[in-house]
């Protein structure tokens, strides 16, 4: 076991430093002046100490303090070491001039001496410094047996650093760059020559010998990647990138860190640039509860919360395991924020009234829903009671207790809806336009399908890709809106930052992705070949499901707000009493398990659902419950 070292024990290394430094001083101060002397027939008598000497080591001494030259370590000794040191020998002659001065009128100090003196003390502070840095180095280098033989995608500061990090780690040889810029060629960093361009990878990489392919290209948009990983597909050797800073900075990726080239960095989408001083100005302080704390958008919304400024997080969720994995999660990462666990169905009025009694929120993010469209076709009622009569209840004791922001997480399937999904959710929304007469401001956000969230094809084909295939696909046309995870909870609270009452915002999800792609740009990142090394095969749209979602209803007027990813919708006009007449048929239904009921009161509930041709469900005895045809459209 390590042995801990006292507090003068840790400073010894420095206090050594530091005495070389002003030894050296003394040498170059001295030695300048023999140097003077030892021209001239007759010198005189140099004293090894004087207090002309003691004066100058005195202000030295402090020039080297003023400049924090014994912050930095001699073992990564670099650039901005040697020119801290060149400025604390200019600072430092000087003041030497100046006290010398006013000591004695610099009556016995030579000129030569006090011009050469901050050249030369520099070499002698820098080269020590630089020598040991080196020998460090060649210990690292020598030490290594068996080290993987790297080539660098890119030649700018970042594959500079990376150079340096991976000299350090000791485990890895760079053997060259590849920069597709020209005047780079033949030019070497740090000893590691840059061999050509970027599209030569196959080549130089046989040539070389290389094990292994880092893209040091942190700037690099998603065009240039695609092409990027397409040339490394072709050399035949794995690949990792460098994480952008601000991934470093979000806490997703950490600094030097090498990581697998992610599905979201090919997909062509821009980084989105929240306005976090207005995050931070409304969330800042609050108490917050989340509802589906623990599901994707629900955990990272959490951590959002608490990274931009909540004091109190309570955390409402129905499965224990995801519970205490976000629990656990945030009070590691934030130890000084309060966080509220309750287990529970936030449908339950016991539950929601506890959960808001302990916390005291003064917002409510409602994430809580059953998402999956599929399954949803064929589980009606627990569709109804979840996405409706939850919602139901939590906006209404948000209301009770007079919460100031309720902000309901909802979908793109809202928009036109065509299956149970949207229906319900497309509910939910009109459950809070009904609640909106009060104090409470009821903010509605919809956005796309989630990268990497539970229950999403990403997982679904990252598994199948590690199962050697076959990765299944609906439809060869089939295209879906995406959006990470924290680009959306960013979104959200943006949305929440500058809502008004009773606003309805559609994030922009950019273009629309083919799933055919997804799933053939997965299958590359994984080093296969699509269609060679996995197949993909074709199943047919599932229950519920169509070729191409639409963000923008025809009936709703957007306009753009203070954020250019954020439209502001002007929500469709519902009847309040109508909307609370529906929930207790709906609630009713649900005691009874009614699916014919059920079916019959969402189609008139939600006058825009239009359910496709062959969606049903399916009761407890097994019989078919189908969609009405579409008549009466009255609650």
């Amino acid at each position: 076991m390590a042995r801990l070292l006292t507090p003068w024990q840790a400073r010894l290394p420095r206090i050594a430093v530091a005495a070389h430094d002003l030894a050296m001083v003394w040498v170059v101060w001295f030695g300048l002046h023999w140097m003077r002397y030892a021209v001239e027939p007759s010198s005189p008598d140099l004293p090894l100490w004087s207090l002309e000497t003691a004066l100058v080591l005195a202000v030295q001494g402090v020039a080297f303090w003023y400049v924090g030259l014994y912050r930095g370590l001699w073992r990564f000794a670099s650039v901005p070491d040697l020119w801290n040191i060149l400025k604390a020998s200019v600072i430092g002659i000087i003041g030497v001039v100046a006290a010398l001065f006013l000591y004695n009128r610099m009556d016995a100090v030579p000129r030569g001496v006090l011009v050469l003196y901050p050249v030369v003390l520099a070499a002698m502070l820098g080269a020590p410094r630089l020598v040991y840095r080196a020998w460090k180095d060649a210990q690292y280098e020598g030490r290594r047996t068996s080290s993987t033989r790297v080539l660098i995608l890119g030649a700018g500061q970042a594959a500079e650093a990376l150079v340096r990090d991976l000299r350090r780690f000791g485990t890895y040889q760079p053997v060259g760059f590849l920069d597709d810029a020209p005047r780079l060629r033949g030019s070497k960093m740090h000893g590691v020559p840059v061999l050509g361009a970027i599209d030569q990878l196959p080549a130089i990489a046989r040539e070389t010998a290389a094990q292994l392919v880092v893209i040091a290209i942190p700037s690099a948009d998603a065009t240039s990647l695609q092409r990027i990983v397409t040339i490394c597909e072709r050399s035949g050797l794995p690949f990792r990138s460098v994480p952008r800073l601000q991934d470093v900075l979000e806490g997703r990726s950490m600094p030097g860190e090498l990581k697998e080239v992610a599905i979201e960095d090919l997909l062509g989408r821009k980084p989105v640039l929240p306005d976090w001083k207005a995050i931070r100005g409304w969330l800042g302080g609050r108490s917050v509860l989340v509802t589906g704390a623990g599901g994707s958008i629900g955990a990272e919304l959490c951590r959002q919360c608490a990274r931009h400024g909540a004091r109190r997080i309570a955390l409402v969720e129905m499965d224990e395991l995801a519970l205490m994995t976000t629990e656990t999660a945030l009070r590691r990462d934030f130890p000084d924020i309060e966080t509220i666990p309750v287990l529970g169905d936030c449908g339950d009025p016991a539950v929601i009234a506890y959960a808001i009694a302990r916390s005291q929120p003064e917002a409510v993010f409602h994430a809580a829903a059953y998402k999956q469209v599929p399954v949803l076709e064929a589980q009606l009622r627990e569709a109804v009671r979840n996405n409706i009569l939850a919602t139901h209840r939590v906006a209404q004791a948000c209301r009770d207790a007079s919460v100031g922001t309720f902000v309901l997480i909802s979908t793109d399937k809202a928009v036109d809806p065509v299956n149970v999904l949207g229906a319900t959710k497309r509910m939910a929304e009109m459950v809070c336009q009904a609640l909106a007469d009060c104090p409470t401001r009821f903010v509605t956000v919809r956005f796309g399908n989630v990268l990497d969230s539970a229950g999403s094809v990403v997982p679904l084909f990252r598994e199948q890709i590690r199962a050697g295939g076959p990765v299944t696909v609906t439809d060869p046309e089939v295209t879906r809106f995406f959006m990470t995870i924290p680009e959306a909870c960013q979104l959200i609270l943006q949305a929440s930052a500058i809502g008004t009452h009773e606003a309805v915002y559609t994030l922009d999800m950019g273009e629309p992705v083919p799933i055919r792609l997804l799933a053939e740009q997965m299958i590359r990142l994984a080093g296969k070949h699509p269609g060679r090394d996995v197949a993909i095969v074709y199943t047919g749209l599932r229950p519920g499901e169509k070729l191409h979602e639409t963000l923008f209803h025809a009936d709703e007027r957007y306009r753009p707000t203070q954020h250019p990813k954020i439209l502001q919708a002007e929500p469709r006009k519902v009847v309040a009493t109508q909307v609370a007449d529906a929930i207790e048929r709906f609630r009713d239904a649900c005691t009874r398990y009614d699916l014919d009921a059920l079916a019959t009161l969402l189609c008139d509930a939600v006058p825009e659902f239009e359910p496709l041709a062959g969606s049903a469900n399916r009761s407890a005895t097994g019989t078919v419950v189908a969609f009405p045809a579409r008549q009466s459209r009255k609650i």
